[in-house]
């Protein structure tokens, strides 16, 4: 098993809901196993950092900051001129049929959106597509990949054909960029990402040469435009925007693997 593939699971792991259930696993099998005071105490933190996630405040104090350095590094980028757009995966999720007969768009479709408007503005000539599927790895029947569902998207949106460059192979952002890295072959490139997730993208990509911009897409509403229930009550937004930020926050405390990108 590939080292990215022990850490996804490890972060899972370390993030609700998979943290609740493990939790209440290990609880579980501590009050067995006669440790009742130290089962329940494991059971609830488990329940507790589910909740305290869960919290609009919270998730606020979590994405802001990774929001303002998103914000601070758009402002500085230059308005054009660029070799490529560059988008990096995770935006849309590939067909997969007869189960899924099309593309499925998720939350940070936003990202390809931006692209299609970056380059309907003539910032770049072209726009590279990064991501695979993780199901290639096993191996069996072709499946398409992340940036072939980013492909027929961009098409929808009046991308022409020729100006698409896809990068299916990466299952990370390690990856991602090192694809990117061969085909943007020196030339400035125009980083589109989720803002969130744009400090990190952006710190791996200048270690790997890359002359790059920032153009963060996906921005979380700060609590001054959100109704007030929407500020104060836990909530499923809530505990997504605490989870996102905080692996975005241990992969760039505890994921050394970026070193490897130094050309």
């Amino acid at each position: 098993m590939e080292m990215f593939v022990v850490l996804k699971f490890l972060g899972q792991l370390a993030l609700p809901p998979a943290s609740l259930a493990l939790g209440l696993l290990v609880g579980g099998v501590l009050a067995v196993l006669g440790l009742r005071r130290l089962g329940r105490l494991v059971a609830v933190l488990a329940v507790a950092e589910l909740l305290v996630l869960s919290l609009p405040p919270v998730a606020d104090a979590l994405v802001m900051p990774l929001q303002a350095e998103a914000r601070a590094a758009a402002q500085a980028a230059p308005a054009c001129c660029y070799d490529a757009i560059v988008v990096l995966g995770g935006g849309i999720a590939p067909a997969a049929p007869p189960y899924i007969p099309e593309p499925d768009l998720k939350d940070s479709a936003d990202r390809i959106w931006q692209a299609a408007r970056l380059f309907h503005r003539g910032v770049a000539p072209r726009i590279i597509v990064s991501g695979g599927n993780p199901r290639a790895e096993a191996g069996g029947t072709a499946v398409m990949s992340e940036a072939e569902a980013m492909r027929i998207f961009l098409l929808a949106l009046g991308v022409p054909a020729e100006a698409i460059v896809l990068e299916g192979g990466s299952l990370n952002t390690i990856q991602n960029i090192r694809g990117v890295r061969e085909l943007a072959k020196g030339g400035r490139v125009a980083l589109v990402t989720s803002a969130s997730h744009m400090p990190r993208a952006l710190r791996l990509a200048r270690i790997a040469g890359l002359d790059v911009a920032a153009f963060p897409t996906d921005w979380r509403a700060p609590a001054e435009v959100r109704a007030s229930w929407e500020n104060w009550l836990p909530s499923l937004d809530a505990l997504s925007m605490s989870s996102g930020a905080l692996w975005e926050i241990m992969a760039n405390v505890f994921d050394r693997r970026g070193a490897s990108l130094a050309p």
